[in-house]
């Protein structure tokens, strides 16, 4: 092992210039020489923050990507059945207000970029579902779709407003919001029995992504209130992964509404004696009722056409006569 070091030791101390630096910037000087130029590793402390960067940055990486399977389920399919609406509003509330406090705190990128990203595939997400949603009123969605814009708006330009105080009583506040942005959606598969379009890798993403973050935010910043809104996070999206599991092949009551009245009609040998028996039935009702009628009809015109009539005979009314002019019909 040694020998190996020492022929690596050569290349690691003459690297690249930006990669000493990127490396600097990511761990201190004093770590980069053990890990990096020494190829060292009986430092824990090092090894820890090393650690903790790298999966930072994994992070941040997989946080671009973790909604877009989502975002391509709700496209292919067109339909955002058993997602909730104010949960993605509420989740991106929370993921703006960690983006925006911990920015103004100064906290390492790889502590929080991933919410940049989140944010962004939320939104996306919750426009998706007004767009392919339950209602079928256009003005509708077209009104919700402008007062979430309107929504969003506002949101960040306060938060980007607010002073590093307000901000910290913000992110305490995201631990009620984490867990009301997360109840809606759970009730809402608990109700349905399904968990609808949910994605699995979006949620076993995001378990994988809150245990992570428990270690680099313990590691690197150390802060309590984002600590414990991590903690509650990947409590409710482990609720989320047993629903998932659960529920596993369900569809959920509106889909299955759907699937029933577009599915054909199988014309089984029970059926088709049924349909048999019935037309006979009708036949013979109806066929006699209306048999009987045109046969009173026809008789009724063959008694016009024969009936027999005799001409009007004239009778003398002369003097002395009771003959009257009479109209005899036989």
């Amino acid at each position: 092992m040694e020998a190996i070091i020492e022929r690596l030791t050569p290349l690691t101390q003459n690297l690249p210039a930006p990669i000493r630096e990127l490396g600097i910037s990511l761990i201190d000087e004093k770590c980069y020489e053990r890990l990096v130029e020494k190829l060292d590793f009986s430092d824990a402390e090092c090894v820890k923050l090393a650690l903790s960067k790298g999966l930072g940055l994994a992070i941040v990486v997989g946080g671009s990507i973790v909604k877009v399977p989502q975002i391509i389920l709700i496209i292919r399919t067109q339909d955002s059945i058993g997602l909730s609406l104010t949960s993605y509003i509420l989740e991106t509330l929370s993921y703006l207000v960690t983006l925006f406090y911990s920015h103004r705190s100064a906290f390492p990128y790889s502590t929080y970029g991933e919410n940049f990203f989140l944010s962004i595939q939320n939104i996306i997400v919750s426009f998706l579902t007004i767009l392919y949603g339950f209602s079928p009123n256009e003005s509708r969605k077209t009104g919700d779709t402008g007062l979430l814009i309107g929504f969003y708006i506002a949101s960040i330009s306060a938060l980007n407003s607010m002073s590093l105080e307000n901000l910290a009583y913000l992110q305490l506040a995201t631990l009620p919001l984490s867990l009301f942005s997360k109840v809606p959606q759970i009730t809402a598969n608990y109700k349905a029995k399904s968990t609808g379009q949910l994605s699995t890798f979006a949620v076993l993403s995001q378990i994988v992504g809150c245990v992570a973050r428990l270690f680099t935010t313990s590691t690197e910043v150390g802060d309590p209130v984002v600590q414990a809104g991590f903690v509650l996070a990947l409590l409710l999206n482990i609720v989320l992964g047993i629903q998932m599991a659960m529920y596993w092949g369900n569809a959920p009551p509106a889909a299955q509404k759907k699937a029933q009245a577009e599915k054909p009609k199988v014309y089984t040998p029970e059926l088709q004696v049924i349909d048999e028996t019935l037309s006979q039935d009708y036949f013979l009702t109806n066929g006699a009722t209306n048999g009987a009628t045109n046969g009173a009809t026809t008789a009724g015109s063959d008694n016009k056409r024969n009936r027999k009539s005799t001409p009007n005979r004239r009778v003398d009314h002369s003097e002395g006569s009771s003959r009257k002019w009479e109209r005899k019909v036989d």
